[in-house]
């Protein structure tokens, strides 16, 4: 079985480690982005601010002709209108006609020819209004700016529109771009560029903006396709992308030192157990009545190849929350066939107790994997205990439930392991079927040399007795704590003080040495009182 989570530290140091070298195109797109549409906006301002100078010049000069003159078309009026024009940048005509085109005069005494490129507009908070025209043989359209002087007469003064024609517009902007002014009915009275794709909508990206020409019905485009201005960031793109490389690097042999150096084995766990490098050690159960070997459970280490040995306490969680614990527990199960299968069958009365886990009892596949494995072994089914902790709740799903009774169906046992740390209690206890109940060694540290009672203990084995389960005592490090548990019963123990986790040979010259020749008597009891013997 693989793991669901195979390698996932290395994947996401990689991806993170990556970040910068993936975000430069981003980072560095968003800034041409804002960069170069702050650039257009500038030359739009520019545009719409030399058309709105230019119609408000030549509105004053207008009303200043029209003040300083008491009727049109006389010399006073003429030599007013040749004085505005003289004063003003941008004023290039005046001229007097009636509401249907009528021409009475004008600046130079000639006929103006002009023809209408938008409808005449209202000036919002003026009396003029603006009309966009194309005058003679101008390159250039031209604002036709309208005052009514009493019912039938209109006179209009005549701007240019921009200072410069279409090609002169481009200039401000990078090639290709496209700039159209029009006014705010939609008409468009000047186009430089090419807008057809920019308006298509197509695929392709613009940076653009628009800009109004301050009061005046006048508004401004301009649209520069993205390709364009950010092929000018080539060079510093390469360097954005070299240092973000080097942040990469550096960032990614960090993180690869760190996992290396952690204790989380992500990566070479999975390979430990396919090579075999779990390998079972075997702490022994002790009788205390006898002194003979009743038994052992099966600890898994695993012995690297370069020697060192990591406890379980450095992978275990891992193992499990990965389900690598499933085909680990596979492995240590073959091992302990091949290691134990000759002294099981010398010793028939010997128990052998593997850990399973929480994701054991998820589906039935343990049990098929039991009988593969030690069926028509020299290990009998009936020799076998499997342990399942306390510190991590099992769910009394109707799968769990099938689990625990296939296994007793084939006649192995099942034993609560950290019994009083975890989540189990009487009635949790007591539905699961448990055989055997292992005591934590948090309690058997409270006995101490001049311990007489322990009420937190003695309870925990009262109520063992009760359930009528066989007890273990695990961590028994002192013969007072030896004493004291067989003082109440308790008959079964393992810790150091008997033996630690033992390699297979170890372990099995031991159980012939305690089983092969004559018991050492038992140890002394001490007589009890009448308050502890309660």
């Amino acid at each position: 079985m693989k793991s669901r989570y195979s390698h996932i530290v290395t994947l996401i140091a990689a991806i993170l480690a990556f970040v910068p070298v993936m975000g430069v195109d981003y980072l560095l797109d968003n800034y041409v982005r804002v960069r170069e549409r702050a650039q257009v906006e500038q030359s739009l301002g520019t545009i719409t601010e030399r058309i709105q100078t230019g119609a408000y010049s030549a509105i004053d000069s207008l009303r200043t002709i029209l003040a300083d003159s008491p009727s049109l078309c006389t010399p006073t009026f003429i030599a007013n209108v040749h004085k505005q024009m003289a004063q003003s940048l941008y004023l290039k005509q005046v001229l007097v006609e009636n509401a249907d085109g009528a021409q009475y005069c004008d600046a130079f005494g000639s006929t103006v020819s002009y023809s209408p490129l938008s409808a005449s507009l209202a000036i919002p908070g003026h009396t003029e209004t603006v009309t966009v025209i194309k005058l003679a043989d101008l390159a250039t359209p031209v604002l036709k700016l309208t005052q009514a002087f009493g019912n039938t007469r209109m006179v209009s003064a005549f701007v240019p529109l921009v200072s410069s024609d279409s090609e002169g517009l481009l200039n401000r902007f990078k090639p290709t771009a496209m700039v159209r002014v029009s006014v705010t009915d939609g008409t468009s009275v000047l186009v430089a560029g090419d807008p057809s794709p920019y308006d298509s909508h197509g695929t392709t990206e613009y940076v653009s903006a628009e800009g109004f020409a301050g009061e005046l019905p006048i508004r401004v485009e301009a649209a520069v396709p993205f390709a364009i201005v950010r092929a000018d960031y080539a060079d510093l793109d390469v360097s954005f992308t070299i240092i973000a490389c080097l942040m990469s690097g550096a960032f990614l042999v960090l993180a690869l030192q760190y996992v290396r150096r952690s204790k989380l084995p992500a990566f070479d766990l999975e390979r430990a157990i396919a090579s075999g490098e779990l390998k079972p050690y075997y702490q022994p159960v002790i009788n205390l009545k006898t002194g003979a070997l009743a038994g052992c459970e099966v600890l898994c280490r695993w012995e690297k190849r370069n020697g060192e040995v990591v406890m379980p306490g450095a992978f275990i969680e891992y193992a499990e929350v990965t389900g690598l614990a499933i085909p680990m527990t596979l492995s240590l199960m073959q091992q302990v066939r091949a290691d134990l299968g000759d002294l099981c069958l010398e010793m028939p009365d010997m128990k052998v107790s593997i850990n399973l886990f929480e994701g054991h009892f998820r589906d039935g596949s343990v049990i098929e994997d039991v009988q593969a494995i030690f069926g028509g072994s020299n290990i009998a089914f009936r020799q076998l205990v499997f342990e399942i902790t306390e510190r991590y709740p099992l769910s009394n799903s109707t799968t769990a439930n099938t689990v625990i009774a296939g296994l007793h169906a084939l006649g192995a046992r099942l034993a609560m392991d950290d019994v009083g740390t975890g989540h189990s209690n009487l009635a949790y206890m007591q539905t699961l079927g448990v055989d055997v109940i292992k005591i934590d060694r948090v309690f058997i540290d409270m006995i101490k040399p001049d311990t007489k009672q322990n009420p937190v203990l003695d309870g925990l084995i009262s109520m063992c007795r009760d359930l009528g389960t066989e007890i273990i005592a695990e961590g028994v490090e002192t013969e007072a704590q030896a004493l004291y548990l067989r003082g109440r019963g308790v008959v079964m123990a393992q810790g150091f003080l008997f033996a630690p986790a033992l390699k297979v040979v170890a372990f099995r010259e031991l159980a012939r040495a305690l089983n092969g020749r004559p018991k050492a008597p038992p140890l002394a009891v001490p007589e009890l009182t009448a308050g502890a013997a309660a």
